[in-house]
């Protein structure tokens, strides 16, 4: 199975929590169907990425990175690569190269949401069709800012740092609820 095939089969199996969601999860998936190459960042007027909210091993507190264009503190993540076999492996993938820390852990369960917003990879306007991730770090995992980063942090999930936007808050809630839930809390 290939990685489009993937991202086709984990939207056509995931569970939105909400019409907002499901509207965005047919959305992406319509792109999908529509556009062959809808993966790959060539791909114009969008394409899918993967991110994942980094959570402590406690899920007291989540990595954020201060992104170099963007300038606000987000998620990890990104553009999905020709190796990448599945959504859930990019998006682990690009988390691991942002952290640089070994042995983070996705939760289980899939995408904990799906994620629509502007970015400037073909100007004037392009759509990253972002299908959002949650993780755990290793206790005493230490991150080690990339040059993708203007900085790098651990921030309390209840009092994320500023700039930041909706679409990260509503991320890190959910994974927090994730890993909440499958701990058992």
């Amino acid at each position: 199975m290939g990685l489009r095939s993937d991202a086709l089969a984990v939207l056509t199996g995931w569970t939105a929590p909400d019409p907002a969601q499901e509207r965005l999860r047919l959305e992406f998936l319509r792109h999908l169907t529509e556009n062959e190459d809808g993966m790959w960042r060539s791909c114009v007027p969008g394409h899918v990425t993967a991110s994942v909210a980094v959570l402590s091993h406690d899920g007291a507190r989540v990595l954020l990175t201060l992104h170099k264009i963007a300038q606000l503190w987000l998620q990890l993540g990104g553009h999905c690569e020709e190796d990448d076999r599945t959504l859930a492996e990019a998006a682990l993938r690009e988390a691991g190269e942002e952290s640089g820390m070994p042995g983070l852990r996705l939760l289980p369960g899939g995408p904990v949401r799906l994620d629509r917003h502007r970015v400037r990879c073909h100007p004037p306007e392009c759509w990253h069709l972002d299908v959002q991730y949650a993780a755990v770090a290793p206790e005493g995992g230490l991150p080690v800012m990339s040059d993708e980063s203007n900085d790098l942090r651990w921030f309390p999930v209840t009092d994320l740092p500023h700039p930041t936007d909706d679409a990260v808050r509503g991320l890190v809630a959910d994974a927090s609820l994730t890993l909440n839930r499958s701990a058992g809390r």
